[in-house]
């Protein structure tokens, strides 16, 4: 895969925001599903910066939007997920399923331990 569309481990949870937020994703939408979902403590300026690394990607696409009240006539500006955006989140997707195949069960977040048990003589 070439370095240019290969994803860094944020831009990949930025892409998957951008899948899952769908038409409402713009950057405050997507730092709120970054750090509701991941439990990451990031940056809004971290998401644009990354925003705009995927869009000179080609992974991504903007589009302003129309003026609100709420935001005091300003527009906000909205993202995409482009096909190639798609196809590189899923190929790192598949690469990250290929290497937990087979790793033990504890390191799975929904991995419960059974209870300890004492052993009798």
């Amino acid at each position: 895969m070439p370095a240019s569309s290969s994803l860094g481990d944020f831009e990949q949870l930025i892409l998957l925001a951008l899948v899952r937020l769908g038409d409402a994703a713009y950057g405050v939408s997507i730092h709120n599903e970054i750090v509701r979902r991941a439990g990451r403590d990031v940056k809004v300026a971290a998401v644009y910066k990354t925003l705009e690394r995927l869009e000179d990607k080609g992974f991504a696409i903007s589009t302003v939007g129309e003026p609100t009240a709420e935001r005091g006539g300003r527009r906000k500006k909205y993202f995409r997920i482009q096909p190639a955006g798609r196809r590189a989140l899923a190929q790192a997707l598949a690469s990250l399923r290929r290497m937990t195949e087979g790793l033990p069960p504890e390191l799975d977040p929904s991995f419960t331990a059974p209870p300890l048990t004492r052993e009798e003589p």
